[in-house]
């Protein structure tokens, strides 16, 4: 133990550098393939380089962090294992506007030239999230850190994609995708972000050629009207059941369209008609491919009109909507417009309008895929927490559809696949073909497309560990232990990733998946430049540590919901800290000069055991919890045994031993007090890494370094009685304090304290040093009976014994009067509520006999201890009317 003096404030700053520096370079985080160890890994959802450290990022970090730490310290062989993303689209945007002030473009360097630029940006920015994430405390093993694009991944990226080629999975095809006009790309739908704007239904009369019936469609796009192809009903809505399979004439182009059913129909929109557009509407894609129709296209790859109406042709879409409009009104079949606010998907980096656009990419087949992801869900191979998030996995598995992988960009995985460039025929392979075409043709052109960012991110958990190669880490970290990553990706990465893996590894890709919410501000809005609500987590680093960073962002957490955060939580946690490092320092001071290492078991007292006790069940609780990833409730037992229990309680109750000099169990209370810190430390450390290792290297006995401790186990304890004769004294000091609060007493008025008890005598007296320390008694006096007890003694009532305070002309007996009385109240009300329960004939006739039964114990304690009040108050009224 390091006996020098601690500072009198934690030092964050100098305290992470200095530790995670000896972390890193003892190769803690570093573990080596060991058989005789039981693995335990976790692989990092890979930050975009383009990222900067945001809430969100700390808090998934921190989450993972807090499982590893635990898992080193219970000895398994751990990886956490670390990467970033090149995030395509993302990436490149930064890239075209670093070039755009230079005046360059992506025309001008070409494509070599533009990846140039590319990778000399990823090596001058790329690495900042990785810092920031050392600066929060990741434990990440930086030896074995991965990139997506790095030349091992993309070789496997090329593999998948030719394996997958090669057994017709994906295919190359036209089918609806969302497409950016502006960045002239097609994005995945969590690509796709979608805001609220006020527009206008438009209602629209087709007739039938020979106007024997006409029916009203209702409309958010008139503009795509010119490629409907069908009007769709629901075929439960006996409305429009008669006009199923006649045909209407489109209004402008006069073409004849069928009425179909479809269930996709929603009978209470509009007027329960609707267009279809397959080319432009995802819903009228699937009714059209199901129903045979034909899809024409009114909107080009620039987001204007095409020459389906020459008059309209090459305008802008919000232009050509009001032209059409006017020739509608002016044909008499606009019928009327009423205002309508939905949502409008924008592209998430450029805010352009996306529009629903049937062209010709790259996809993947879904359904055979889809189905063995779903079967190690619902058989439990794979485990989902929290376990409703099951439910929106199978939802969106059951009803996938094939995944557009293919990105109209430059920086990222190059589809392999080349085309003749004379016939077209396209070969899927590693390398540019040498061979020649069967139509003779030597000459083969590469695709010019990227693969979705997703496509390699689905690779992560096995590409980064060697995969295809049988590596010692693939075959001994692999199946990895655990994913914990945000709950908004669930099918965008999770769902792909567990798809991915069955198909080229034959094992699922993790065991555990753990899903967090979002956080958000005090008010529970999204955080938001607009909005000014954010906070920098790197801006709370520096001001308040990362420890404290942490610490606010676990408390209080739930995976069920979202966080709502505020800068309060940062000075909560900074007062915990404080309340660590001072609680630290009186420890450290108390028992330096104490030979606790000598201390004997039958020398403890019952405060010892008591605690000893409390802390047992703190290390079955908090590891309990974390194995369940109830995070925020393992973070606040321990905060309430250490703040409540250890140093409110028993830190206050041993010091009269620590500074009597002829105390017989001061190195009783100095080992508890030392072992009880010495394990508190070890069970905060995941939550607050720095400072508990700080405290920690002046506390061990050792040079070995906290973090890779042994995590603590609870043991068999039988102090059961001592720890009743604790919880009884507790319940007395805090009533005591209570009546005295209530009623204004100075600390500087000492009481007798008058006990009346058959059984707890022995231990109320012996208890004397604390009662007067803790509940201001000058005196413990114990009794059988309450023959003498002073009439107008203020009572505290349990159900072994009952103390009698005579504050004589101190007390207010009007107040206590009053006081008993409201606990009158309180257990007629208790009676009559288990009164109504074991009348409750449901209740009786479901209930366990044991439930029953505690319920009549219930009543039983509560009807002793009213009558006990009721004996007061008669005793109480003679004062009274005195």
């Amino acid at each position: 133990m390091n006996t020098a003096e601690m500072e009198k404030y934690f030092n964050p700053e100098e305290a992470e550098k200095k530790w995670y520096d000896i972390w890193d370079k003892g190769g803690y985080f570093t573990p080596t393939v060991d058989y005789s160890k039981e693995p335990y890994s976790i692989m990092i959802p890979p930050p975009n380089i383009t990222g900067k450290l945001h809430l969100g990022h700390a808090l998934v970090n921190t989450l993972q962090d807090v499982v590893i730490r635990m898992k080193r310290m219970q000895g398994y062989n751990t990886l956490w294992l670390p990467g970033t993303d090149h995030a395509s689209s993302a990436t490149e945007a930064k890239v075209v506007d670093m070039i755009k002030k230079e005046g360059l473009s992506k025309d001008i360097l070409g494509r070599d030239g533009f990846l140039k630029r590319a990778w000399e940006w990823k090596e001058e920015y790329g690495g900042t999230i990785i810092r920031q994430l050392k600066k929060l405390g990741c434990s990440c093993d930086w030896t074995r850190e991965r990139f997506t694009l790095d030349e091992g991944l993309s070789k496997v990226v090329q593999k998948v994609f030719i394996d997958l080629y090669n057994e017709g999975l994906i295919y190359k095809g036209e089918r609806l995708v969302n497409w950016c006009p502006c960045c002239h790309s097609t994005l995945s739908d969590i690509e796709v972000e979608y805001e609220e704007e006020p527009s206008s239904l438009w209602y629209i009369r087709y007739w039938a050629k020979d106007k024997s019936f006409y029916l009203d469609v209702a409309t958010t796009r008139p503009e795509t009207m010119l490629g409907d192809t069908g009007v769709a009903v629901n075929p439960s809505d006996e409305r429009f059941a008669k006009y199923i399979g006649k045909k209407v004439v489109l209004p402008i182009v006069n073409r004849e369209i069928e009425v179909i059913a479809d269930p996709f129909v929603e009978t209470e929109f509009g007027t329960g008609c609707v267009k279809i557009t397959p080319a432009h509407d995802f819903n009228d894609f699937n009714a059209g491919k199901k129903h045979g129709l034909e899809i024409i296209r009114v909107i080009d790859e620039d987001g204007k009109m095409t020459d389906l109406v020459e008059k309209y042709k090459g305008m802008d879409i919000l232009t050509a909507r009001k032209l059409i409009v006017d020739e509608l009104q002016e044909l008499g079949v606009l019928v009327k417009i009423e205002p309508y606010t939905h949502n409008v998907g924008k592209c998430y980096r450029c805010h352009h309008t996306v529009e629903p656009m049937v062209s010709k990419q790259w996809f993947v087949k879904m359904e055979s895929l889809a189905k063995p992801a779903i079967d190690v869900v619902k058989n439990k191979e794979i485990t989902i927490y929290p376990e409703r998030y099951e439910k929106t996995y199978f939802h969106w598995m059951e009803n996938i559809q094939d995944w557009c992988i293919s990105r109209q960009l430059w920086w990222g995985h190059r589809i392999p696949a080349y085309y003749c460039k004379k016939c077209g025929k396209i070969e899927v392979c590693a390398e540019k073909p040498t061979k020649a075409c069967a139509c003779g043709c030597t000459e083969w052109v590469q695709d010019e497309d990227t693969l979705d960012t997703w496509f390699s991110s689905a690779l992560w958990p096995f590409s980064t560990l060697g995969w295809p190669e049988e590596t010692e880490d693939y075959k001994y970290f692999y199946p990895t232990s655990t994913l914990i990553t945000g709950n908004d990706i669930l099918f965008f990465w999770v769902a792909r990733m567990i798809f991915s893996a069955l198909h080229q590894t034959g094992k699922i890709p993790f065991h555990k998946v753990v899903l967090n919410g979002l956080i958000r501000d005090a008010q529970g809005r999204k955080m938001s430049k607009s909005l000014n609500n954010g906070v920098d987590p790197l801006d709370a680093i520096r001001d308040y540590g990362a420890d404290a960073l942490r610490f606010s962002l676990l408390q209080g957490l739930s995976l069920e919901t979202d966080t709502r955060y505020s800068m309060d939580r940062l000075d909560i946690a900074k007062a915990f800290i404080n309340k660590l490092w001072n609680s630290a320092k009186f420890v450290l001071n108390g028992i330096k000069d104490i030979d606790y290492k000598t201390w004997n078991k039958a020398d403890l007292q019952p405060e010892d055991k008591w605690m000893l006790v409390k802390l047992n069940k703190t290390i079955k609780d908090v590891t309990e919890e974390l194995d369940k990833f109830e995070f925020g409730v393992a973070l606040q037992k321990l905060y309430d045994f250490f703040w409540n229990d250890y140093c409110s309680w028993y830190i206050e109750m041993v010091k009269p031993r620590l500074y009597d000099e002829n105390a017989s169990s001061k190195k009783e209370a100095a080992y508890v007090l030392h072992y009880g810190l010495t394990t508190i430390l070890k069970l905060m450390h995941p939550f607050l890494p720095f400072v508990t290792e700080e405290i920690y290297s002046r506390l061990s006995e050792d040079d070995t370094p906290l973090i890779v401790s042994a995590w603590p186990k609870a043991k068999d304890l039988e102090y059961s009685a001592e720890y009743e004769n604790i919880e009884l004294m507790q319940y007395f000091i805090t009533s005591i304090r209570n009546v005295r609060a209530n009623m204004n007493i100075q600390p500087s008025r000492k009481t007798a304290l008058i006990f009346v008890t058959k059984e707890k005598g022995a231990f109320l007296k012996a208890a004397e040093p604390i009662f007067q320390k803790l509940a201001f008694a000058k005196s413990v006096e114990i009794r059988a009976d309450k023959t003498g007890i002073p009439v107008n003694a203020i009572s505290i009532e349990s159900l072994v014994a009952a103390v009698y305070i005579p504050f004589e002309d101190l007390v207010d007996i009007e107040a206590e009067i009053k006081r008993l009385e409201v606990e009158k109240e309180k257990y007629e009300a208790l009676i009559a509520r288990v009164d109504n329960q074991l009348k409750n004939e449901n209740f009786l006739a479901k209930a366990p006999a044991d439930k029953i039964e505690g319920e009549r114990q219930k009543k039983a304690n509560y009807e002793t201890l009213l009558a006990s009040v009721n004996e007061r108050l008669i005793a109480l009224q003679p004062s009274k009317s005195a």
